[in-house]
């Protein structure tokens, strides 16, 4: 179940969402990432970003909240945008949200697409892409070893560890893309690099084409293609029909999905306890199939 902006910062409703959640099946809460949003009238023409007007929760802290009201929620951030933010100090945040969780995160992590944020970050954002991947293997490292040396071009460690370490040595790291265009050297790198995928599109011949390839750079990099997590994902609405939501899970399994979240953010749900309620129906509508 994906969190979105809808559902208000009244800590008791957070608290009994998350408890319900747990309690009505679900095995994961995932949540989202903007740390600042700027004025619209900043934004370039043709981009539509996140802005100041729309809520979100710092992802971390948030998880960590969820951590403590549940006992058995996977802890998910789909997706944090880790390149415009300092490697070591998230190792150390997500490292310490495992522990206290009992190994219950996983870091969903992009490089986002607004560059008004990195610029409130200070932080580049011309380098994001491969800036990723250097700060991937250095979170890892620092997961793993209880000392790491590290010589890259953008970290640079000299025996340096983070105490306490994580249960999970290292924590699983997914990779999402944005719901748009699909971008070839993401994909590629989701494949040789990833625990998993985080894909933004309907079942069909675009996904269908894109997991293939996926796949194949899994295997052009030494890896087992059938190791990587698929999580796809659907948004559903007040007046959708419970059966469309059945079908398409239906399809994302066929394609080879492991792992279906939902949305409700847009879906015409006007109250918390609305989204919540529909989270419900929708889980209680494709339990059968994604039990199968």
């Amino acid at each position: 179940m994906l969190i979105d902006s809808d559902i208000g910062n009244d800590p008791v409703f957070l608290k009994d969402m998350a408890q319900s959640l747990e309690g009505a099946g679900f095995d994961a809460l995932l949540t989202n990432d903007h740390v600042v949003g700027a004025h619209p009238d900043r934004q370039r023409p043709g981009e539509s970003v996140h802005t100041y007007e729309v809520p979100c929760h710092e992802p971390l802290v948030f998880l960590a909240f969820l951590a403590g009201v549940t006992s058995r929620l996977e802890l998910v951030t789909s997706i944090i945008i880790s390149t415009q933010r300092q490697t070591v100090l998230l190792a150390k945040q997500a490292a310490e949200l495992d522990l206290l969780s009992g190994g219950r995160l996983r870091l969903g992590v992009g490089i986002g697409r607004n560059w008004m944020e990195y610029e409130a970050l200070q932080e580049d954002f011309s380098n994001r892409g491969r800036r990723i991947e250097e700060q991937v293997d250095v979170m890892r490292q620092l997961w793993s070893h209880e000392l790491v040396t590290y010589d890259g071009n953008w970290h640079h460690l000299d025996r340096v560890g983070l105490n306490p370490l994580p249960i999970q040595r290292p924590i699983p790291i997914w990779m999402g893309s944005f719901a748009g265009a699909l971008v070839e050297k993401v994909l590629e790198r989701t494949g040789r690099m990833a625990d998993g995928w985080m894909p933004q599109f309907p079942p069909g011949d675009e996904l269908a084409g894109a997991l293939e390839r996926l796949r194949g750079y899994a295997s052009a990099a030494g890896r087992d293609p059938s190791s990587l997590g698929i999580e796809c994902g659907m948004r559903i609405r007040a007046d959708d029909d419970p059966q469309a939501w059945v079908d398409k899970a239906a399809a994302f399994q066929a394609l080879g999905a492991t792992h279906l979240r939902v949305s409700t953010a847009a879906g015409g749900y006007t109250t918390p306890t609305q989204h919540l309620a529909a989270c419900v129906s929708w889980r209680d509508a494709v339990a059968p199939v994604t039990a199968t």
